[in-house]
């Protein structure tokens, strides 16, 4: 069955990145990497906020204290948007100046995890790691040997944590055991090789039937993935390289897409005027609250 795909912002970002519903301000939070960018989208007044900051800004999270958690530069920051202040709240990679931070989200504890790739992108070595960001601030180093990490997402109990890495030559999403309370994730199993799909992994979440959704980058699709890793879904979208999805709405029945408005596909570029936008679904299904960072 076809989907309406809307644009809901027509941002012409160059890499959008992060979406995060709030719902007690029914409004999404969602990034500009290169750009620079803090968005913050208000569907229901149709209006879009922006924050410019010096620095790469990859991810974010609802903060429990207020305001946000960002993952911005080299380090995880807080940031109030109605003052515009930041604090450092921990240094994150400062001795990998070639890098910054990517793809991110918290786990049922309210931890923050993060990923890290060059800035220039993937080399012949993999320089990016994971990082996890501690209620108390504490910065413990997660994972290594990655070249974009990316797709982490957590199921709805918290036991079992996805991540991937996107880079042509690799493009899987793996799943792990995970200790909610320690904060540390299991052995690595195989959840999906992408190459059985057209686009490779770039972000994901999981919605309220335990189902991994997988923004299919450089496909033209986002695609649903049973709890076994088997395709349920493909959806087309309207732009090349759809980045990452959410839920939200007041029901959190609304998946917000962010996609990429550069290295496109030569020749491409006007069938996808819209790409760098935020793009809206209405599918009937249920997502999974966000949950706010815990410091």
């Amino acid at each position: 069955m076809a989907v309406s795909v809307d644009c809901l912002v027509d941002a012409r970002a160059r890499i959008g990145e992060s979406p995060v519903w709030d719902q007690d301000a029914h409004c999404v939070w969602w990034v500009d990497i290169d750009g620079q960018t803090l968005h913050r989208t208000d569907p229901g007044r149709a209006t879009d906020q922006t924050w410019s900051f010096s620095e790469p800004l990859g991810c974010l999270a609802l903060r429990s204290a207020g305001g946000l958690v960002l993952a911005l530069g080299h380090d995880f920051r807080g940031f109030d948007p109605a003052t515009g202040a930041l604090e450092v709240l921990a240094e994150g990679e400062r001795g990998r100046p070639q890098n910054r931070f990517n793809d991110g989200t918290t786990d049922s504890r309210g931890r923050f995890w993060a990923g890290t790739m060059n800035r220039g992108g993937p080399g012949t070595e993999p320089e990016g790691r994971l990082y996890r960001l501690d209620p108390d601030h504490s910065v413990t180093a997660g994972g290594t040997d990655f070249f974009i990490p990316n797709g982490l997402a957590f199921s709805a109990d918290g036991r079992t944590m996805y991540w991937s890495d996107s880079v042509p030559h690799i493009r899987t999403i793996w799943a792990a055991d995970y200790d909610a309370d320690a904060g540390i994730a299991g052995k690595p199993r195989l959840f999906f090789d992408t190459r059985a799909v057209v686009g490779r992994p770039d972000g994901g979440c999981v919605d309220a039937d335990g189902c991994y959704w997988m923004a299919g980058v450089s496909g033209w699709q986002l695609v649903r993935l049973t709890p076994d890793g088997r395709v349920d879904r493909i959806i087309d979208m309207p732009v090349e390289r759809p980045s990452k999805v959410a839920f939200g709405g007041r029901e959190l029945k609304t998946m917000f897409v962010t996609s990429i408005g550069q290295g496109l596909a030569p020749g491409s570029e006007t069938k996808q005027p819209q790409a760098g936008g935020l793009f809206v679904l209405d599918l009937g299904i249920a997502g999974l609250p966000a949950v706010p960072y815990a410091g």
